[in-house]
């Protein structure tokens, strides 16, 4: 068996490691914005806008027939989204009736659409979607201008005259 000098080994040790990642791709990115996520796909490295905003993510929904009521309905649009309903004991008494009312048919199925609308959505133009996002707690409260109003026409808007036939 044939000793190698120790001067010559470690060059060529020092050879064999190096070429041993050519094969390797190098990220030429690395100081831009994008990740290569594909042969020929790169995203930048940040988060998608319903992973930083929660109620932001699209939704398609077939709300079950065992969903009676409007509060019943919330809850179940909001069971994996990290968001719950406020406990009914903190919520006006306002609130606690529409959470209360049953849910109307059309609202069964709907989508594509933001959580956020579709909460909107499902309580009506009279009130308006309040979010703790610290908590992660949702509650809706009655618009100022719908309080002793029988018809409104949008979120916290114009409201209708019942004696004009609207």
């Amino acid at each position: 068996m044939k000793r190698v000098p120790v001067a010559i080994t470690r060059p060529l040790f020092a050879l064999v490691l190096g070429l041993g990642g050519v094969g390797v791709p190098v990220d030429a990115s690395a100081d831009t914005d994008e990740v290569q996520v594909g042969r020929y796909s790169t995203l930048p490295p940040v988060a998608t806008v319903a992973q930083a905003d929660l109620l932001a993510a699209i939704i398609t929904v077939q709300i079950p027939d065992s969903v009676q009521t409007v509060g019943e309905a919330v809850r179940y649009l909001l069971l994996r989204s990290g968001y719950r309903l406020l406990a009914e004991e903190a919520m006006p008494a306002d609130t606690v009736e529409l959470l209360a009312l049953p849910l109307p048919a059309v609202h069964r199925a709907f989508g594509p659409i933001t959580l956020r609308h579709a909460l909107e959505m499902l309580a009506g133009p009279a009130f308006r979607l309040v979010q703790d996002p610290q908590h992660r707690l949702i509650s809706f409260d009655l618009c100022p201008s719908a309080r002793g109003a029988t018809h409104t026409i949008d979120s916290c808007g114009i409201k209708e005259d019942p004696q004009d036939g609207g």
